[in-house]
């Protein structure tokens, strides 16, 4: 006969070996399938095994599956468990807003985390109204509450609110920043051009009056700051004072270095990447290749296209466009329109552009009529005005005048506007 004491140990290593389970499984559908077969020998759940499962659920954004998930839950008596619910609201913000929504109102308890939770989804959603209303709602909050809101507002163009948020968080008697607020508040800093510059490095400051030590994270979105405005001396001193850089790391300041014309630089960076057992991802052949595209380094570039594959990546649009833009510069026209023919994705306007460009550029007339008509009919108004002068602009260096002028008609009638100062690409960065 079990002892009552035996008995609640051997319960215990069931709900154990439960939620272990369910926790590393190796796929979200594996973890939904131990659950049920819990549920089918009528084993004992606790609320551990239930939270795992539903953050495997969250992750396949199937609100038929969260739907069911809840009446469980609720059968299971489990509902106005915090921790449970507020699982659940995280399955719900990521598939039904309206439904999660309705179950907040109706949790009887909730914790920070839970109106984290729901703001979270509001502002991924672009509803910064309500996420801003529930902000100012919250009867506490905490830092991942504030670096939210600071977060949304910093890349999403709203860099002066998001600034005002933060002083308005390190008013006295609230929060102190942590590196996570922090690193939200840089993420906008290089977009504010002489005021981000100035921002940058006050926050910099704090960091080394405060003696913090630059984690990953932190550290590579101070390169990535310094890097993005120009600094790129300020974004190699922190570089080189990181202990621990990954390939995010790396490649900031690799596009940093391609972004400012240092094409060079950037390659030997790359180079010292990879020696040092960092192996380089979609975005840092990105940068690798605008750099060659800048400097007209053409076997470089060649070469590291080459290599894309060689690390079980696959080349992406961006960087197609990069080689069309690169072979379009070094006047193989003809090699950059093969380059196109041989995407296995439909070429967009920015490859179009630069390939047109080209062959304006190399009096390739001919070889750009052929594309013209089914150019124009994937460029917009509002956003391609100048695609519409590169076209209107071939046709007159071809004496083809009655047909740029209809181009130019065109504009007229559609209101098109080529952005003071814009170009018809940028440099392969799509």
């Amino acid at each position: 006969m079990l002892t009552n004491l035996s008995r609640i140990n051997l319960l215990l290593r069931s709900f154990c070996s439960h939620s272990d389970a369910i926790k590393n499984a190796t796929s979200p559908e594996k973890a939904l399938k131990l659950y049920a077969q819990l549920h089918r020998q009528c084993s004992p759940i606790d609320s551990y095994t239930i939270l795992f499962t539903l953050k495997a659920s969250t992750f396949m954004k199937d609100l038929p599956i969260i739907n069911h998930l809840h009446a469980h839950i609720h059968k299971m008596g489990y509902g106005s468990h915090v921790y449970v619910a507020t699982a659940l609201l995280g399955g719900y913000v990521t598939t039904s807003l309206r439904d999660a929504i309705q179950l907040f109102d109706e949790m009887p308890s909730r914790n920070i985390v839970t109106w984290n939770t729901l703001i979270n989804g509001f502002l991924r959603a672009g509803d910064v109204e309500t996420g801003r209303r529930l902000f100012e709602e919250m009867p506490d909050r905490d830092s991942v509450s504030w670096s939210t809101m600071i977060a949304w507002h910093m890349s999403n163009g709203y860099e002066v609110k998001g600034l005002a948020l933060f002083k308005e968080m390190t008013l006295p008697q609230r929060l102190k920043p942590d590196q996570i607020t922090l690193g939200a508040v840089l993420m906008g800093c290089a977009r504010m051009g002489s005021m981000g510059i100035l921002v940058g490095k006050l926050f910099h400051g704090f960091v080394i009056k405060n003696h913090w030590k630059l984690n990953v994270e932190f550290g590579t979105c101070l390169v990535d700051m310094y890097a993005k405005v120009g600094c790129l001396r300020n974004a190699c001193l922190v570089f080189d004072m990181m202990e621990v850089k990954n390939v995010v790391t790396w490649t900031a300041l690799i596009c940093g270095a391609a972004q400012h014309g240092f094409g060079k630089e950037a390659l030997l960076l790359f180079d010292r990447m990879v020696e040092s057992g960092v192996n380089p991802n979609e975005l840092t052949f990105t940068g690798i290749l605008s750099a060659c595209a800048q400097a007209g380094l053409l076997e470089e570039g060649r070469k590291h296209f080459n290599m894309i594959e060689a690390y079980c990546l696959r080349p992406r649009i961006q960087h197609y466009g990069c080689m069309v833009d690169l072979l379009g510069k070094a006047g193989l026209v003809v090699e950059a329109f093969e380059v196109i023919k041989t995407m296995p994705m439909e070429p967009n306007v920015v490859i179009w552009g630069s390939f047109l460009l080209s062959c304006k550029l190399h009096k390739q007339f001919d070889l750009a009529e052929r594309f013209i008509e089914r150019i124009m009919s994937v460029v917009t108004p509002e956003n391609d005005g100048g695609v519409y002068s590169l076209v209107a602009d071939l046709y007159v260096l071809n004496g083809r005048w009655h047909d740029a002028e209809r181009v130019r008609k065109l504009m007229l009638n559609q209101n098109v506007r080529k952005t003071r100062g814009s170009s018809h690409l940028n440099s392969g960065m799509i």
